[in-house]
């Protein structure tokens, strides 16, 4: 999937934004070495960087790294996988913010996480959990189908799993877990009922591949409808997010 790292920065801010709560989390100590998993722009490394930490953010978007480096030259950005990393010295701590649940390899990235960490070394995480976005994915797959774009509603975009199912694969893996919580947390979408088509755009963009693009326009104006109801609350607009919300510690 290609990012466009400056419509993300201009019209999703929230998901970095959220982000500044984990942050508290992670308690990032002066001279720790931390690791950004799936850093996007930057935003929340620069953070981490100024409680005094050394950090390093990597993400898989080559265009999301160009504008972390780009906004903040200061700081190491490297393009890498995330479900498959290696660096040579070991992090005190390992934090992502809204990337894990683009990562179905979980197992991969667990144990990959696990081998980056030193003994007692955190991983510190918030992504999506079980029933996030699950009003917009249903309503979508129903527009698609009506349409007669089958392949397109079948697809499983993200991983969304539970409190009792992550924090299994984080145990089986070595980790303690000495938090977890799994939480609504509506949030705002900007532009009002064009907030709906651009969140599509930004992060759904391949249910609508191979569909012409005048066709996508009705496409996305009978999602927004049926959306209405459920997402328009006296004229703000908020996305049925839940989220999944850890710290484990490598033993």
């Amino acid at each position: 999937m290609k990012w466009n790292a400056e419509l993300y920065d201009q019209n999703h801010a929230f998901v970095y934004q959220y982000g500044e709560g984990l942050l508290d989390l992670l308690d990032a100590k002066p001279d720790e070495r931390i690791l950004d998993l799936g850093c996007g722009t930057g935003h929340l490394t620069k953070l981490i960087k100024d409680k005094g930490a050394s950090v390093i953010g990597i993400d898989s978007s080559a265009e999301m790294i160009a504008q972390a480096k780009e906004g903040f030259p200061e700081i190491e950005f490297k393009v890498a996988n995330a479900a498959n990393f290696y660096f040579d010295g070991e992090f005190d701590a390992i934090f992502s913010n809204a990337v894990l649940h683009w990562i179905k390899e979980a197992d991969t990235l667990i144990e990959s996480v696990y081998e980056n960490l030193k003994p007692g070394g955190r991983f510190v995480a918030e992504f999506g959990g079980r029933g996030n976005m699950e009003k917009l994915i249903s309503v979508t797959r129903e527009v698609l189908l009506k349409h007669g774009y089958v392949d397109q509603a079948a697809l499983v975009l993200w991983y969304f799993p539970g409190l009792g199912e992550y924090t299994k694969k984080l145990e089986d893996h070595g980790f303690r877990v000495t938090f977890a919580a799994h939480f609504d947390r509506k949030t705002p979408l900007q532009d009002g009922d064009e907030g709906v088509a651009k969140w599509i755009a930004m992060f759904g963009s391949q249910y609508l591949i191979g569909i012409p693009a005048d066709e996508q326009k009705t496409i996305l104006k009978e999602i927004t409808s049926l959306l209405e109801p459920l997402y328009n609350e006296n004229g703000q607009w908020y996305a049925d997010y839940k989220r999944l919300r850890f710290i484990a510690v490598k033993e």
